[in-house]
């Protein structure tokens, strides 16, 4: 394990102060490196095809092409298939998260989390899990759940998903973690995970957090079936 090979990181802020401190951050911690600095969306779409980092720190309001337009267009990217958003956000609720979320991120994190969590967060997502608590879901779909019916893509079906598979998706999406799924379904962890492997597949979505905007966007979850 000690020759894999380190996290590459990309850090976009338009506040040099910001960047310089993650970047020391990310430099300073064994197994991981910032390969770059963008201060604005395009530079960071520009970046991110040129290095290739399994991490970008993508800040949300920014001059120029903002996070939510950058993380779009790297995640729509087949060629950067292999690239993780990490969002940073001022406000854990405000609607630029969830557009966020739409446009392919990974997960999201505050400013002022704490330096260790933010380290923590860059390798779960690097790992290919989504960064999407349980506790966090939760207030998500509250949020969520205060937006009008017609504001829902109609172009999302859960055509070809089993009965099973959509009250796990439903648990998901009401923030349930894995083994609170298999506690409350009665099933083991190990066929839950099975499950959600199968939703991720049928579904096309990059990770959890994306199965969580499929149950609101498809009706699965929302203000009358209450969450």
């Amino acid at each position: 394990m000690t020759d894999a090979p380190p996290i590459r990181v990309l850090i976009v802020d338009d506040q040099a102060m910001l960047r310089g401190s993650f970047r020391v951050l990310v430099d300073h911690t064994p197994g991981m490196t910032a390969v770059g600095e963008a201060a604005n969306g395009a530079e960071a779409v520009e970046l991110t095809r040129r290095e290739r980092p399994d991490v970008v720190l993508m800040d949300v309001r920014m001059p120029d092409l903002d996070g939510i337009g950058a993380t779009r267009q790297i995640c729509s990217d087949p060629a950067l298939s292999g690239v993780r958003v990490l969002i940073l956000t001022t406000f854990d609720l405000d609607e630029y998260v969830y557009a966020a979320l739409r446009a392919g991120a990974t997960g999201f994190l505050l400013k002022d989390t704490p330096p260790t969590e933010v380290l923590t967060a860059v390798a779960v997502v690097a790992a290919g899990e989504a960064l999407l608590a349980p506790s966090v879901t939760r207030r998500l779909i509250a949020e969520f759940a205060r937006r009008p019916e017609p504001a829902r893509p109609p172009n999302r079906t859960l055509d070809g998903v089993t009965d099973r598979e959509l009250e796990v998706l439903g648990l998901i999406a009401r923030g349930l973690s894995n083994t609170e799924i298999a506690e409350h379904l009665h099933l083991s962890l190990a066929t839950v995970k099975t499950h959600i492997g199968r939703l991720l597949a049928k579904l096309r979505a990059r990770d959890r957090a994306q199965l969580v905007i499929v149950a609101y966007e498809t009706g699965l979850v929302g203000d009358r079936r209450g969450v």
